[in-house]
C-alpha cells in the first residue's frame, strides 16, 4: 500500500510535467482582440489520460497542475491560472467517475467493454470542457475585459474547446489502451475500485 502510494504521488508529478510540456510546447496559439488568446492544444488529452490511469482526482489533479503552471508562465494567460486549475480538476473527475465508478475499467477483463467505457469517460470529461470552459471563461473575460471582448472571445473559444475535445478524446482512449497492457506488466496498473478508491 505504501509503495503505491508512492507511485501514484510519482505519476501524479509525470502527468504534470507531461500536461505542462505538452500544453506549452505543443499548442497552436490563436490571438484575439484585446490581446487575449485561445489555442489547439493536447494538455486536456493528459488530464484525461491521468484519470484512467490513477483514478478522478489523482489524474485531473496532475493535469490541473501542469496546465496552470503553464498558465502562470504564460503573460497572455496568466490571468486565467485558478480558471484553468478548475476546470482540468474537473475534467479529470468526471472522466474518472465514468471510467471507474461506473465503466469499472480496471476491473473489466473484456476488451472491448473496457475500450467503451474509456471513450465514453472521454468524451463525458472534455463535454464538459466544451461547454463550460467558453462559457465561464466568457463571464471571467467579461469582469476582466469587458463585454465586447467577451463576446468576440467566445465564438473562437468554443471553436478550439470543440476541436480540442475531438483530438483529446482521440489521443487519450488510444493512448491508455496501448499502455494498459504495459502498465499491468510493469506494476504501475492501479486496480480502482467502486467505493473505496486506490486499492
Amino acid at each position: 500500500m505504501k509503495n503505491q502510494k508512492a507511485q501514484k504521488i510519482a505519476m501524479v508529478g509525470l502527468m504534470a510535467a507531461l500536461s505542462y510540456v505538452v500544453f506549452t510546447f505543443l499548442q497552436i496559439k490563436i490571438p484575439l482582440p484585446g490581446g487575449d488568446a485561445t489555442s489547439i492544444h493536447l494538455g486536456n488529452a493528459v488530464c484525461v489520460l491521468g484519470a484512467l490511469i490513477l483514478g478522478g482526482f489523482y489524474g485531473g489533479l496532475g493535469g490541473a497542475i501542469g496546465m496552470t503552471i503553464g498558465d502562470l508562465l504564460d503573460p497572455v494567460y496568466v490571468v486565467y491560472a485558478p480558471k484553468t486549475f478548475f476546470l482540468k480538476l474537473c475534467i479529470g473527475l468526471i472522466t474518472g467517475l465514468i471510467a471507474h465508478k461506473i465503466g469499472r475499467i480496471t476491473l473489466e477483463t473484456e476488451h472491448k467493454k473496457v475500450a467503451l467505457w474509456t471513450v465514453l469517460a472521454s468524451v463525458g470529461g472534455l463535454l464538459f470542457n466544451v461547454i463550460f470552459d467558453p462559457l465561464i471563461g466568457y463571464f471571467y473575460k467579461l469582469a476582466i475585459l469587458g463585454k465586447p471582448a467577451a463576446e468576440v472571445t467566445l465564438a473562437w473559444n468554443v471553436a478550439s474547446t470543440s476541436i480540442n475535445a475531438v483530438t483529446s478524446t482521440i489521443v487519450a482512449s488510444l493512448v491508455y489502451l496501448a499502455l494498459r497492457p504495459a502498465l499491468k506488466k510493469a506494476g504501475f496498473f492501479f486496480v480502482i475500485e467502486r467505493k473505496t478508491g486506490m486499492k
